[in-house]
């Protein structure tokens, strides 16, 4: 079975894992995809706690690994050897039990003519990664945390250019209110019409600056501009500063309810993004079902 199979089967809800990051950052890691390179067995250990969670579809730690997030940040890795780390790392965790997708977020620039990136450039930099991504063998391909439509667009399409996987395609809003707002200003309708548009497989939201139930009214905006399957990958509630460091601290049972008012307002997928855990993807498990 494919990951198409289980998005036309009768399952209610398909489960995604939660962060990576903040877990990373809670063992005394540095957040990041060169944690795959750097310390493979942390990551493997965060991957394995979500298999054991009772994931559909396990996502690799290589969110900001494309070439032109790599070098404008400094980051020490090559983008082919970081990239195949991070898919053997994750098919390793699911050693057969759920699926894997090859993670990919913003080039970590603004496309012109608010910033300094050509869209040729991104083009190339995400379409380099999605062929490393598909050689290295997932089962799909992710495309999260996403502050302007015009650069999800440009992803989506560079992957459909780079290979014939399934393409997940989440936007990250800064609001529910006034239509569900990016920090661009784009809306969740024209999100979710712009997305189905460029040719993605599942469209959604995840992270940004609303908590679950917010991002149930996020789910059911696009639900009526889009006949899709939703993703939907909200953070552990709103972040606040706590001695200078951002802290999620919304509960499992609490985030699993949240989860839930999602999966009624129209998402099908389910995960969870900044401070979410293991527990909080098993306390949304238990909660829904597998049915």
């Amino acid at each position: 079975m494919s990951i198409i199979d289980l998005l036309n089967s009768s399952r209610t809800a398909i489960f995604l894992d939660g962060a990576m990051g903040t877990q990373l950052g809670q063992m005394g890691l540095e957040m990041g995809g060169q944690n795959t390179i750097t310390n493979p067995d942390a990551v493997l250990t965060v991957h394995k706690r979500y298999v054991a969670a009772g994931v559909d579809l396990l996502i690799t730690n290589t969110l900001t690994m494309n070439r032109t997030n790599i070098e404008s940040h400094n980051v020490a890795v090559d983008v082919r050897e970081v990239n195949l780390a991070g898919v053997r790392l994750a098919k390793e965790a699911a050693a057969g039990a759920c699926y894997v997708l090859g993670d990919m977020g913003s080039t970590g620039k603004m496309l012109k003519p608010y910033g300094t990136l050509p869209e040729e450039d991104a083009l190339a930099a995400f379409k380099e990664q999605a062929a490393i991504l598909a050689e290295g063998g997932v089962d799909g391909i992710i495309v999260e945390t996403m502050f302007d439509l015009r650069e999800a667009v440009c992803a989506v399409r560079a992957i459909r250019e780079a290979c014939d996987l399934p393409v997940i395609a989440s936007i990250a809003f800064n609001t529910s209110d006034n239509q569900g707002r990016t920090v661009m200003g784009d809306t969740a309708k024209r999100c979710a019409e712009g997305l189905t548009e460029a040719g993605a497989t599942v469209v959604g939201a995840n992270c940004g600056g609303v908590d679950p139930l917010e991002m149930a009214q996020l789910v059911a905006m696009m639900r009526e501009a889009t006949d899709l399957p939703i993703i939907a990958q909200a953070n552990a509630g709103k972040g606040r500063m706590v001695d200078g460091d951002l802290v999620f601290d919304l509960a499992p049972a609490d985030f699993a309810n949240g989860m839930q008012e999602c999966l009624r307002a129209g998402a099908r997928l389910i995960g969870g993004c900044c401070g979410t855990s293991p527990a909080h993807i098993q306390a949304a498990v238990e909660l829904i079902g597998r049915d």
